[in-house]
């Protein structure tokens, strides 16, 4: 008599010698490309949609984006005159929403956000013009560059004993 015990496994409606058969629509069951792509796509859109929530929105990350850049340009600035043992100017244009440090570094504050600078009136260049000087020793004239959107606002604040730049964020108080 022969031996019948791996006739299951032989069976093609069996899967490795199980005792119940397992349908050829059950055993190729998963994700298509599509789904998995779709899936992905929904996830990402969600991200981008609650970060932007949380950050407040676009206009919130270009307002942390312009005071950041705002900020590593005057340490850049303060660098400078350290570096080259001479005086260095970090200039801010509020009206025209522009700044320019020193080796040509420039740049533009988009024309939606509100600035208000506080300075030393010696160092300005012309009316309505802002700016802060350092020097060799890295002390400056020290100053203040706010930005604001709406009721959020962020404050650029530079010492005028060590020449420290702090970045703060806030609201806009009534």
């Amino acid at each position: 008599m022969a031996d019948n015990s791996n006739w299951q496994a032989n069976d093609p409606g069996r899967a490795d010698g199980a005792s119940h058969p397992v349908s050829r629509s059950r055993a190729q069951r998963g994700f298509t490309l599509l789904e998995i792509i779709l899936v992905m796509a929904i996830i990402a859109l969600a991200s981008v949609l609650a970060a932007a929530a949380m950050g407040g929105g676009f206009r919130g990350m270009q307002l942390s984006g312009s005071a950041k850049q705002i900020a590593s340009n005057l340490r850049f600035t303060r660098a400078q005159a350290i570096a080259t043992g001479q005086p260095q100017r970090f200039l801010i244009d509020p009206h025209a929403h522009t700044w320019k440090a020193p080796k040509s570094h420039h740049g533009e504050i988009p024309p939606k956000l509100a600035i208000a600078f506080i300075g030393a009136r010696e160092v300005q260049p012309h009316p309505g013009e802002g700016a802060i000087a350092f020097f060799p020793d890295g002390a400056s004239t020290g100053g203040r560059v706010q930005l604001s959107s709406g009721k959020a606002q962020w404050t650029v604040d530079v010492a005028w004993l060590t020449g420290q730049v702090r970045v703060t964020h806030g609201t806009v108080e009534p």
